[in-house]
């Protein structure tokens, strides 16, 4: 028998654990929004017992400063501010800012922090190279893993996760690279020349200028693409311990520099059930467009458990209620489609969905609202960025909230070598047979 009893003595709350006739206590903590858990960190060295939790669903990892996420009554802040807030008034690069130093930049750290990052646009002319030795359709997602990893061979001055000033030169080369080498992948995927950034254009002009942008002709970037772009990447930014970075923080607990540890990133972002999640809608809106553009009889199939047909976009595995990231999404998606006019089926099918979600009584009692994928696809796809780009934007904006929690990690007194245990279920001890004998 087993039990666990949670009590308060004085100004300290405690969970007692009742197992096989011993007793231990557990201290429980409390974070600044009042969210508790209990400290098992003595658990197996006292009992032997581990706990199990299938993907972590309710095993917190560490304590963090970054990012407050409230499911329930949909909050989302960085560092104390409202996402809503920060996407009205702010820029991705101040949001980064507040991001990796705890704090809004005032008009000269601003400034500086802008300049820094311009510094570190270009690629070196040998990694241009590396862009042929892939296929010209290769997944971008796959390109951007593989080239980040392959920035610490260029950059072996900067490697040591110990040294403050060799991190914020990781930081500051990974923030100001990252679109420059997205837009290569796209450059390469439709064999168009590569073209370098202008360092006198803003964070989001830059990398619509070096993906859209041809030698023989001037560019001229639409306003409300920036707008749009930039208030996309601000609330993709951080998410709390979601699946990406957990990767990057594990990653990072053995040590491995920033460069590995973002690309690892990369690759949990790229699965469609996390950053892909925005591709996988686009192209599930394109099937019901093939099929004649019955949504009814998709809403249908979703509704069916036994059809094994899945409605992407909608509901999230920690939003019980709205998620103001989309709320702000939707906003600007109506501001964009209105301002263009297009005539997109693609469009139409997703707004006939989007009223089905927010009406019909099974999508209302499940909580299965429009997400925050459903609504950027509908963005990038009407800003023009190709579908297999879209998790490429969403790694993106996710940078500066994994370089923040990777740093975080390595500040923290605690840190640890992440290293989960298992309860084994496979065969016991087993006597050698040799080949010749086996049957």
């Amino acid at each position: 028998m087993s039990s666990v009893t949670e009590r308060e003595t004085g100004m300290d709350q405690t969970a007692k654990l009742e197992l096989g006739g011993k007793e231990i206590t557990c201290p429980v903590i409390t974070g600044s929004e009042e969210e508790k858990g209990i400290d098992i960190s003595r658990l197996r060295a006292e009992t032997g017992y581990i706990t199990v939790d299938e993907g972590y669903v309710n095993t917190g990892s560490t304590t963090s400063d970054i990012t407050f996420l409230n499911g329930e009554k949909g909050i989302l802040r960085y560092r104390g501010y409202r996402i809503e807030d920060l996407a009205a008034h702010c820029d991705f690069v101040e949001v980064s800012y507040l991001l990796l130093y705890g704090k809004l930049p005032n008009d000269q750290e601003l400034h500086e922090f802008r300049m820094s990052l311009r510094r570190h646009t270009m690629l070196h002319e040998d990694m241009r190279s590396f862009y042929n030795g892939f296929p010209r359709d290769a997944h971008p997602m796959a390109i951007l893993s593989s080239v980040v990893s392959g920035l610490s061979t260029f950059y072996q001055d900067s490697l040591n996760p110990s040294d403050p000033e060799q991190v914020r030169q990781s930081e500051l080369r990974l923030i100001a690279k990252l679109p420059t080498i997205a837009s290569y992948s796209y450059k390469k995927s439709i064999g168009q020349p590569f073209v370098y950034p202008q360092n006198k254009l803003s964070y989001c002009e830059n990398f619509l200028n070096m993906m859209f942008s041809v030698p023989g002709e001037e560019y001229e970037i639409d306003a409300d693409f920036v707008s749009a772009l930039n208030m996309l990447l601000i609330v993709h930014a951080d998410h709390e311990q979601n699946c990406s970075t957990s990767t990057v923080r594990m990653v990072g607990s053995s040590n491995a520099n920033l460069f590995a540890s973002i690309s690892a990133g990369i690759s949990a972002l790229w699965g469609p059930l996390h950053g892909g999640a925005n591709e996988a809608c686009v192209n599930m809106l394109e099937r019901i467009i093939a099929d004649g553009g019955n949504v009814k009889k998709y809403v249908e199939l979703a509704k069916d458990r036994d059809s094994g047909f899945r409605l992407m976009g909608f509901g999230h595995r920690v939003y019980k209620n709205h998620d103001p990231r989309a709320t702000i999404i939707k906003a600007a998606c109506d501001k964009l489609l209105a301002k263009l006019e297009i005539k997109d089926p693609l469009f139409e099918v997703a707004q006939e969905l989007e009223d089905v979600a927010l009406n019909d009584s099974y999508f209302i009692e499940k909580k299965l609202y429009p997400n925050v994928d459903f609504y950027s696809g509908v963005i990038y796809r009407a800003i023009g960025i190709p579908v297999q780009m879209f998790t490429v934007l969403f790694a993106m904006g996710r940078l500066p909230g994994w370089i923040a929690h990777w740093k975080e990690m390595h500040a923290s007194a605690g840190k640890r070598i992440c290293r989960p245990r298992q309860v084994y279920t496979g065969p016991t001890c087993r006597e050698f047979v040799p080949r010749e004998n086996r049957s």
